[in-house]
């Protein structure tokens, strides 16, 4: 399975205005360092909850259908969350040719605490070839605006930044200046995905 961004978010949850002002900046000498490190902040809080957070196209990428194939049970459950629309499903044949499933072929399960693809009727055809056979174009985020994300992992965005700014410096994996603040991580702590 790979996953792959095709289409990054067009904002950022935070802007270089808001971090300035939470950091006490004036001017914009460091524009820059700071627009980077919000990018840097977003893709950790994203990789840490398996979300998208401002709309963004993925492809995932399969050598395989879940078994069975020809069970609902077959869904094939993203890494990553919430999605909101499939794009396109392609499965390739033996010379490589992609075939376009049409949407009435397969349903989204949005609402799942992990968003899954399922057969709609039909199981999945097999793909020809053993290897990326299976391709799914999906659009995943909480919205297309900053504002839509949740202000505590907006805020949460908004110390690591400081937090980031602050400890520039090389530093050791693992040393206090590493560490992630606890503030980070508690705020976090509501939009985990928990596994029962």
């Amino acid at each position: 399975m790979a996953l792959t961004l095709m289409g990054a978010p067009a904002v950022e949850p935070v802007s270089v205005s808001a971090a300035k002002a939470h950091l006490r900046i004036d001017g914009d000498a460091e524009d820059i360092l700071i627009a980077s490190l919000i990018v840097t902040s977003r893709l950790h809080v994203e990789a840490a909850l398996g979300l998208a957070l401002i709309s963004q196209e993925w492809r995932l990428t399969l050598d395989k259908w879940p078994e069975p194939r020809s069970s609902k049970n077959a869904a094939v459950r993203f890494p990553l969350r919430p999605v909101h629309s499939i794009e396109e499903v392609r499965v390739r044949g033996a010379d490589g040719t992609p075939d376009v499933l049409p949407p009435e072929r397969y349903l989204l399960d949005q609402d799942a605490l992990t968003p899954r693809l399922v057969p709609n009727g039909e199981s999945w055809p097999a793909p020809g070839l053993p290897v990326s056979g299976i391709e799914i174009d999906f659009e995943a985020g909480m919205g297309a605006e900053a504002e839509e994300v949740p202000e505590p992992i907006r805020h949460a965005i908004l110390l690591l930044v400081a937090h980031w700014y602050e400890h520039r410096d090389p530093m050791e994996i693992g040393s206090a200046g590493a560490a992630i603040p606890h503030a980070v991580s508690d705020l976090l702590k509501p939009y985990r995905e928990v596994r029962l």
